[in-house]
């Protein structure tokens, strides 16, 4: 059975999909781009934009009952590899011990102009 997970601290999708799905113990989160949920504008520079990334991941998953201890894939897709390191910088912070297994890929264009989206899964 799957599980809506929706939370007014994280952006509302920019398409026809959930913000995450829980099925079977898993959370499914989509890939969460740079928007603060309070003004619905993203920050400049590639380090504000993960920050921010990630703080949308984070409330997604307390919404749902679980942790960045949790995650056990991430796919990290860039608007230029060259803001791998940088985004790795911030992205470390919040997997000191145990990180998960991930990819990163350089793509061409993201939704709205992003530099930087992450999409998270994560088991209990």
């Amino acid at each position: 059975m799957k599980k809506v997970i929706h939370t007014d601290n994280a952006p509302k999708a920019v398409g026809p999909y959930s913000q995450a799905i829980e099925a079977n113990g898993m959370l499914f989160i989509s890939g969460q781009i740079p928007v603060d949920p309070a003004t619905g504008k993203m920050p400049e520079g590639i380090e504000a934009q993960t920050e921010q990334v990630m703080k949308n991941i984070e409330a997604i998953l307390k919404e749902a009952g679980y942790t960045f201890d949790n995650v056990i894939k991430s796919t990290c897709l860039l608007s230029d590899i060259a803001y791998f390191k940088p985004m790795n910088e911030v992205y470390a912070k919040y997997y000191t011990v145990n990180p998960p297994a991930r990819a990163a890929f350089a793509v061409k264009d993201l939704p709205l102009g992003a530099l930087v989206e992450i999409e998270t899964i994560a088991v209990k």
